[in-house]
């Protein structure tokens, strides 16, 4: 049995890992706002446990088990992101604090239960892919909307940023999972596109926003 916080480690070192690897301490410590030296003092428990390596000035990596745990983690969390927007009606920007608590709920059977209730989704709602029981995650190649290409045509299939405030300024342009995004044209200068959603509603998008859109063609 892991603890709520070697739970929150675990899913935080898998996350980062997805862009570079092995994660340093002060990542971490950044991600999961805390003190290197408590970061140190969980790493030293999880290693203990055989859930992580970690080698002094190199970084943190997730074992096999490691792996195995957080991908269960995120498992949890986004079929409950897929419940609550699906079944109880919450919005997308309403969902992550509340998953963040039911994810730690020890019960394989319910999880099951719960991914068979919703078909099996292969994303959640944001457009992250689920991992399946074995921990397999569905590929699709996407892109940030900033490096597409001027006069092409592309679809949201999920988000960088999963923070209510930057969901809710998404929800103010009418982009979802799924938007057509026509790419007009794009500015040298500060890196904005001038796109056009779904046919109809022409928006300056700034470098940032764009960075934290991913496309699919």
């Amino acid at each position: 049995m892991l603890s709520l916080a070697e739970e929150n480690y675990l899913k935080s070192i898998f996350h980062l890992s997805r862009t570079a690897s092995p994660v340093s301490t002060n990542e971490i410590a950044e991600a999961l706002k805390t003190t290197a030296a408590s970061v140190t003092e969980m790493i030293k428990r999880l290693s203990a446990k055989s859930f992580v390596s970690y080698q002094k000035y190199h970084g943190v990596v997730l074992t096999v088990s490691g792996e195995a745990a957080a991908l269960t983690i995120v498992r949890k969390h986004r079929l409950w992101e897929c419940f609550l927007v699906e079944k109880l009606g919450l919005a997308w920007d309403e969902v992550h604090d509340v998953a963040e608590q039911l994810e730690h709920i020890q019960s394989p059977l319910l999880i099951e239960k719960l991914d068979t209730f919703l078909g099996r989704p292969v994303t959640d709602p944001h457009g992250h892919p689920i991992p399946d029981k074995n921990g397999k995650m569905k590929a699709e190649h996407q892109q940030p909307l900033s490096e597409g290409e001027a006069g092409s045509e592309a679809f949201v299939a999920s988000v960088r940023n999963s923070s209510a405030q930057f969901l809710q300024y998404l929800d103010k342009l009418g982009i979802k999972i799924g938007t057509q995004i026509i790419i007009e044209e794009r500015t040298p200068f500060d890196g904005s596109i001038t796109v056009v959603v779904a046919g109809k509603r022409k928006q300056v998008l700034s470098r940032e926003v764009s960075d934290n859109i991913l496309i699919r063609k």
